[in-house]
């Protein structure tokens, strides 16, 4: 009897440094509230046996329930879902600035270009200036729907600017003198100008100079839009129920044990996330050539291709022309007359002396053109800081154990079951092959809608390249930026993903859209090194000072006291 009531006392004192207050659980009870998990209803006011939970399984006793596992689970894929949204604000911030500055540029060249050539045709053809406004304005108008996206054909929008152009020109300059031209007879000539081809070879080759730098500099705001994509699908990955449960057992199980300021070993927490981004570090090679292939076009933009030079010079072309066809004016008389008849005018009221003094109170804006390598400049700017980021998603689970979740070398550390000074098991390599052998999380294949990301990348890959020439101005075969594409969730889908009720259909979701900057994008990128962690020594020390539960041996002992105690 003296043996066992001082087993009892001993036990007893155990529980009681172990335990601590009468309300046992109040520290997770606080972690729990202050991370706003779920509901305190759902906390036990002590510790408990855990035979209902389906993750944070432990032969001790737990401050866990079923309902707070499930909680836990969400806050944890939310938790990692917040990391990666984070760690890739600047990265995202990057590309969304340059699309708004590359736009904002675009547009900047395009409104000096008009300026430029109506400030030409004052200065050279003043009786036909004021009229051409319109036609110039148009012509620039179409070059900047052209830049930003639409599928229009650039041999078209020059052509139609030459046709409206030509009875002005054929009015002013070739049959000066009389009033103007009546609809029909005006309708006539430009109706004439593809036969006649008063504008010689300008029409074609403005269009071919347009259409080549105009499709670098829109498939360099494509590209942009497809890192954007690829940057928001992966941000919102849609994670495995296999990862979810490994994600749960590494943050929140050592919480049931009342472990609330553990972290994971290091190697454990690679195994982990290296399990859960498994499909994501297969984007690595496809977004390491993206940054070399966004490199390969900026180089490539230079002469023909250099968008800023073929702008700033339609000015010069559109003179010429106008100069070519008044040289040819009695040819084109010749022509016209034979084509449409005698000119349909009203008889002269002085037009040429109204004109004239029009003419001379309007400002002419001085040709004042922005630094000379504005655009090239702002590229090489930033390709630099974009080269900082190639090898993002081959690192990335590896950035995040580093410099987020896991616990620091020489610490103790969570494993997965109990409080460690090391992680014994083997540490897997980053990819989808490497995870046949991942002790911590099940893989099962590549994520579809990665799957997906990857054959974009590769196909503007191509492009940026030179390799996959589609027709001369048209991107029309890659759909991105769009943000409205639906794609199928990967992984398994549970009553906690909002599944339940749906009638058995498939789980979608949509990539939001980013155009120019976006606002909740901010923050500097933090780069750290990458380490690999080779396997950890054989010995595994458990640190049973800081576990909350009694092992099922003592709780069998204890019983016997607790029986002693009601005896007496």
């Amino acid at each position: 009897m003296g043996l066992l009531w001082t087993n009892c006392t001993f036990f007893l004192a155990c529980c009681s440094l172990v335990f601590g207050s009468p309300n046992r659980c109040d520290e997770v009870r606080k972690v729990f509230q202050l991370r706003q998990i779920g509901p305190n209803q759902l906390l036990p006011l002590s510790p408990r046996p855990g035979s209902d939970l389906q993750v944070c399984m432990s032969k001790n006793l737990t401050c866990c329930t079923k309902k707070m596992e499930e909680k836990y689970q969400v806050a944890a894929r939310r938790d990692i879902q917040n990391l990666l949204q984070t760690s890739s604000s600047s990265l995202k911030f990057l590309i969304s600035r340059n699309v708004a500055a590359f736009q904002d540029t675009f547009e900047v060249l395009l409104q000096q270009a008009e300026n430029h050539t109506n400030v030409i045709l004052t200065e050279s053809y003043r009786s036909m200036a004021d009229q051409a406004v319109g036609p110039v304005q148009e012509l620039f108008t179409d070059i900047s729907l052209f830049l930003l996206g639409s599928e229009l054909n650039v041999d078209d929008l020059v052509q139609r600017f030459f046709d409206s152009l030509f009875p002005l020109v054929y009015n002013r300059l070739v049959n000066p003198g009389l009033s103007n031209m009546s609809p029909g007879y005006a309708e006539c000539v430009r109706s004439s100008s593809r036969d006649v081809r008063p504008f010689g070879a300008a029409p074609g080759l403005l269009a071919e100079q347009i259409a080549r730098s105009g499709f670098s500099g829109k498939l360099l705001l494509q590209a942009l839009h497809l890192g954007i994509e690829v940057i928001n699908t992966t941000d919102h990955l849609q994670l495995s129920r296999e990862c979810r449960r490994a994600l749960l057992k590494m943050h929140y199980c050592p919480h049931c044990q009342g472990l609330t300021q553990s972290k994971p070993c290091m190697g454990y927490c690679l195994n982990v996330m290296r399990g859960c981004l498994a499909s994501m570090a297969e984007i690595d090679a496809h977004w390491r050539d993206f940054v070399s292939s966004l490199e390969s076009l900026s180089a490539r933009m230079q002469g023909p291709q250099d968008l800023e030079q073929v702008l700033l010079g339609v000015h010069t072309l559109i003179h010429d022309a106008v100069g070519h066809a008044q040289k040819n004016g009695p040819r084109l008389s010749a022509q016209v007359h034979k084509l449409c008849g005698p000119p349909s005018r009203k008889p002269a009221q002085s037009v040429s002396i109204q004109d004239s003094s029009s003419r001379e109170s309007i400002p002419l804006k001085a040709l004042i053109r922005v630094s000379g390598d504005s655009l090239v400049a702002r590229r090489r700017d930033f390709l630099n800081s974009l080269r900082l980021y190639r090898t993002y998603y081959g690192g990335l689970a590896d950035q995040l154990c580093v410099s987020e979740l896991a616990s620091g070398d020489g610490m103790s550390c969570w494993n997965g079951t109990d409080i460690v000074k090391s992680y014994t098991l083997r540490v897997v390599g980053n990819g989808i092959k490497a995870q046949s052998v991942n002790p911590e999380v099940k893989v099962k294949g590549a994520d579809p809608v990665i799957n997906q990301i990857i054959d974009k990348l590769k196909h503007i890959n191509q492009l940026l390249q030179g390799k996959s020439i589609p027709k001369l101005g048209s991107l029309d075969q890659i759909e991105t930026g769009s943000g409205d594409a639906e794609a199928r969730y990967s992984g398994d889908c549970d009553d906690e993903d909002g599944c339940a009720g749906s009638g058995g259909g498939e789980s979608k979701r949509k990539v939001p859209r980013v155009s120019k900057l976006s606002p909740d994008v901010t923050g500097d990128h933090k780069h750290h090194h990458h380490h690999y962690y080779p396997p950890a020594e054989d010995s595994e020390v458990k640190d049973s000072s800081r576990s909350l539960g009694l092992t099922g041996a003592i709780w069998v002992l204890i019983l016997p006291c607790l029986h002693l105690l009601l005896a007496l």
